[in-house]
């Protein structure tokens, strides 16, 4: 046997190693492609966990969400209520331009913060009031900011009817607005009336249920 005719056999090998390497990463670059919410394999949540880069010091998904609803609700209050009390001589005028820009702000703002910190879409929409995107949402979000509006409003009222009737002072208001307290009032009744929205929607759930047992 010639020296070239060893050289090819020694080749072959070398060459079908060669073509499954140029084959696998082909495919795998194809599979990359092609990827997408419908052929890829789910990742359940402890995974995705472990290559979530961050401090060794780690805060509760939880806690960053409501701090992010204080923080926009303080900040309103910061640059619209105190802002703009020496401007509009009406109280009633300064909450309801306040209405208007919180709602601005919780649609473009707050909302989109808390589903761009969400491990997975969706995950964060218990959170939000209304989980409707486009035009309708800035409308709904402006009426539901009157209404988390008017519940801080009245949990002013009744601190300060409180305190003067214990005090028995009229000459001043006991507690004022201010952003740090009105973003913790805020996101009360924001927490409080999204609790009520589950509520409610886990009771027509349930009734559903049972009518189409019922059918059955």
């Amino acid at each position: 046997m010639s020296k070239k005719t060893e050289r090819n056999k020694d080749r072959k090998p070398s060459i079908a190693k060669e073509a499954n390497y140029y084959k696998l990463h082909t495919q795998a670059v194809k599979d990359l492609v092609e990827a997408d919410e419908s052929n890829s394999p789910e990742v359940s949540r402890e995974e995705l966990d472990q290559y979530r880069s961050g401090p060794k010091f780690k805060v509760a998904d939880w806690v960053k969400l409501l701090f992010i609803k204080f923080w926009f609700a303080g900040a309103a209050c910061f640059f619209f209520i105190w802002g703009l009390s020496g401007y509009l001589g009406n109280y009633l005028d300064t909450l309801f331009v306040t209405g208007i820009a919180m709602g601005i702000i919780t649609d473009i703002l707050t909302n989109n913060a808390l589903r761009f910190f969400a491990a997975t879409p969706g995950a964060n929409d218990r959170y939000i009031m209304v989980t409707k995107r486009g035009y309708i949402s800035y409308f709904l979000n402006i009426l539901y900011a009157f209404v988390v509006l008017f519940l801080v409003y009245t949990i002013y009222a009744v601190i300060n009817f409180t305190i003067i009737r214990i005090t028995g002072n009229t000459d001043t208001v006991p507690l004022g607005v201010e952003p740090i307290l009105f973003g913790l009032f805020y996101l009360g009744a924001d927490l409080l009336l999204i609790r009520c929205k589950h509520l409610i929607t886990d009771i027509f759930r349930k009734a559903g249920r049972v009518n189409r047992g019922v059918s059955s």
